[in-house]
């Protein structure tokens, strides 16, 4: 396996904003297939992954503004807003998905990390955090699905269109006029702001062009079950690893008590209430959750910077 330096497909679909704000795009060559990610800064690794149909520049508001010495791997996860397909044959279910991480940190000759999710990617960190507890230095849950809530009801039609060949070519066409995103059934019930334009673009354009994608999306939506979150959310009594839920108290998509369930659950977690927010903390309230986790980083003393010699990009 390899990681190196890549420009060209997708760039055109990923504004110069968020390459300024979360460092070099790299392509690492996995079992599955190619990768995308970012790799920015130097001090405890910690890793950011997004929900459905987000890609990196999801995070593009928090990374810049962490204090603590933070090396933030961003990886574009085979979630929809991937710019490369994977492999035709690729396993895209959640545990497949979550154990392309570990390969990622592989490449990167990183041990542990501090997992963070929003959405989708919050189950993949829990699925990380159970089925690869060593690897997981501490987690981070931000609004995500829980228990039976995986997919939320209100997006469950997205099952449904996966299983008709073709489906999702019109439904992603049709995100390109502002009042359709602003629907509950697309992000209305995400962020209390609509996005900015290049963040749309950034995140649906790989879905609209690009037909491996498209397959990849639906390969990913018909293995999504519950079975996966009940589990996980189970199985976290035994990670007792240092955790920080911060979780929006006005969720409308996620209820705010699945955070207290999961803090019951965890061990050595701390709950967080983050007001004026929906899930998307990352796009409603950035600088409040990256105070969170420069807090979290900086008061863990088990978050130790790798010694020197591994690579940093």
């Amino acid at each position: 396996m390899t990681a190196s330096a890549q420009a060209g497909v997708g760039e055109a679909a990923d504004p110069a904003s968020f390459q300024r704000a979360l460092g070099t795009l790299h392509t690492a060559s996995l079992s599955s297939g190619p990768l995308r990610y970012r790799d920015h800064g130097s001090g405890v690794p910690v890793v950011f992954l997004a929900g459905l149909v987000l890609a990196s520049g999801f995070w593009r508001r928090v990374v810049p503004a962490l204090a603590q010495p933070i090396r933030a791997i961003v990886p574009d996860l085979p979630l929809g807003a991937h710019t490369i397909a994977m492999r035709p044959d690729a396993d895209l279910s959640p545990a497949a998905i979550a154990a392309l991480v570990p390969e990622l940190l592989d490449t990167l000759g990183i041990g542990e990390a501090v997992i963070v999710g929003n959405d989708t990617g919050g189950v993949i960190a829990k699925l990380l955090a159970t089925r690869h507890p060593e690897r997981v230095s501490g987690l981070v849950l931000t609004p995500c699905e829980c228990f039976e809530n995986f997919l939320p009801p209100l997006y469950r039609y997205l099952q449904v269109l996966a299983r008709v060949p073709g489906a999702l070519w019109p439904l992603v066409q049709s995100m390109r006029f502002a009042p359709i995103r602003r629907l509950p059934i697309a992000f209305g019930r995400l962020t209390k702001r609509p996005l900015d334009k290049q963040a749309y673009d950034s995140f649906l354009t790989p879905g609209r062009i690009d037909s491996g994608v498209r397959r990849d999306t639906a390969k990913m939506l018909r293995a999504i079950s519950r079975r996966y979150t009940v589990q996980a959310d189970a199985e976290l009594a035994r990670f007792d690893r240092p955790a920080l839920i911060a979780w929006a108290n006005e969720d409308r998509v996620f209820p705010y008590r699945h955070a207290e369930a999961l803090a019951e659950t965890l061990p050595n977690a701390r709950l967080i209430s983050v007001a004026d927010t929906y899930t998307y903390i990352p796009e409603d309230q950035p600088l409040v959750l990256a105070g969170h986790i420069d807090r979290f980083v900086g008061t863990t003393p088990r978050f130790a910077i790798p010694a020197a010699g591994f690579p940093t990009h």
